[in-house]
């Protein structure tokens, strides 16, 4: 298994990333689970070699590598021939000021105002994707989307989506967040204070984890930040969907179909035929 999540990176956000624990992992090797401290900043570019070279370890193994999530940048980065577009400290230094002084709101309305398909797959948080993002445009003078290039595998693979009713999938997101609060989050939130969550740029934007942190500054009570990781969620759920759905070459699964392992591994087999 290689994860592709990209907060399931982080050492110590267990619980509001659903972290499969040890004992549920059931002796299966999981690869890039709990590499990065909560201080250090998400990086396409490297995670896409660390996840290229756990693919190419397994493989050479003879073992067939399942890579499992979670964000679609990160997916597309490992499967295909994946290029990232030049930086320019200044322009990412006048974006990253305006940032501090002004928040993402402004920014990511820009972004949607210029590129809505790159808005769709961030969140309206994180300022940091939203910053790399409009760097980019203003250096290619293309829109973000454009600068991402037309899928070419880099490993022969099958894209397996697993789909699910939108109001049930609404119940169920509810259902995770009271567990997250019933297992303990607000604790594990705190713990990770001490470790530098706040400061860590893409650590704490993370679902739940950004909503506690409002709780623990006082900004929140704990009851509207519980309800309000729920709607947070629900929105990137929406938006994850509508990225995954663009894409042609993934085979969606009915989750209440009752022969959906069977049917995955059909599909499985079918094209290491």
């Amino acid at each position: 298994m290689v994860n592709a999540d990209s907060m399931q990176l982080y050492r110590g956000m267990d619980i509001g990333t659903a972290k499969l624990t040890p004992a549920e992992r059931d002796g299966v090797p999981h690869h890039l689970l709990d590499i990065w401290a909560v201080t250090e900043p998400a990086s396409v570019a490297e995670y896409q070699r660390l996840a290229r070279a756990a693919v190419d370890d397994i493989l050479a193994r003879g073992r067939v590598p399942l890579l499992v999530g979670g964000s679609g940048l990160y997916v597309r980065a490992v499967l295909e021939r994946f290029e990232f577009p030049g930086t320019d400290p200044g322009v990412r230094r006048r974006l990253e000021v305006e940032l501090a002084e002004s928040g993402p709101a402004p920014l990511y309305a820009r972004l949607r105002a210029v590129d809505p398909a790159a808005a769709e797959g961030i969140l309206p948080g994180n300022g940091r994707r939203i910053v790399r993002a409009l760097e980019v445009i203003e250096l290619t003078g293309a829109p973000f989307t454009a600068a991402l290039p037309e899928p070419t595998p880099y490993y022969p693979s099958v894209q397996l989506g697993v789909d699910l009713d939108t109001a049930a999938l609404d119940e169920r997101i509810a259902l995770r967040v009271d567990r997250m609060w019933a297992d303990g989050l607000v604790a594990e939130v705190r713990g990770l204070v001490g470790q530098g969550l706040p400061e860590g740029r893409t650590a704490s934007r993370a679902l739940g984890y950004q909503q506690v942190l409002r709780f623990l500054a006082g900004e929140l009570t704990e009851a509207e930040a519980h309800d309000e990781t729920i709607r947070a969620t629900r929105r990137f759920v929406r938006r994850q969907r509508s990225w995954f759905r663009r894409d042609p070459r993934i085979h969606w699964l009915d989750s209440a179909n009752p022969g959906l392992t069977e049917e995955a591994l059909r599909l499985v087999g079918a094209a290491a035929r």
